[in-house]
């Protein structure tokens, strides 16, 4: 049961918790167009400005980021603390002999030395790069990272322990 203090879900299609047609039309606000300047700076037809505000249409990403650009605004990714998440780089080291880039979600470890690789334990000739396949070890080598970031924050806290699994 929702209580008297949360409100209701936004109607028509939404960006997160914000309301596609509103943030359009906060756009159109803070520079002064009329649906049929918008229209024309965002090079769509003035009936989808109509459209989208009135919450009938989706935009597809390409529009609203034109919408959105005419009022001078843009659109970012934001984590759950509101922090603008930066893009990852497209490097030359992230990409294996072959070609195939190194999955985005593992952290790449150029140079491994002996028993930073999975495939140490069985022996096998050590690659110039490679990552850390066990989620456990990336979670508390992330969490010492952070750790070591905000030391000043955790000065008489222990450091967290640190997990080896390689596989």
């Amino acid at each position: 049961m929702a209580s008297a203090l949360e409100s209701p879900p936004p109607p028509g299609p939404t960006v997160g918790r914000f309301p596609i047609a509103g943030l359009v039309r906060r756009a159109r606000r803070i520079v002064g167009l009329s649906q049929h300047r918008m229209a024309r700076f965002a090079k769509v037809a003035p009936s989808t400005v109509g459209r989208v505000e009135a919450g009938s249409l989706t935009p597809s990403l390409a529009v609203l980021q034109r919408l959105l650009g005419a009022g001078g605004l843009y659109l970012v990714v934001v984590d759950q603390e509101g922090r603008i998440v930066q893009p990852m780089g497209d490097w030359d080291d992230v990409y294996d002999g072959a070609g195939r880039r190194y999955p985005s979600h593992l952290d790449t470890i150029l140079d491994p030395e002996s028993g930073e690789w999975w495939g140490d334990r069985y022996g096998l000739a050590r690659p110039p790069e490679t990552y850390h396949r066990s989620s456990a070890d990336r979670e508390a080598r992330r969490r010492r990272s952070q750790w070591e970031v905000r030391v000043a924050q955790h000065r008489n806290v222990p450091p967290p322990p640190m997990v080896h699994e390689y596989y």
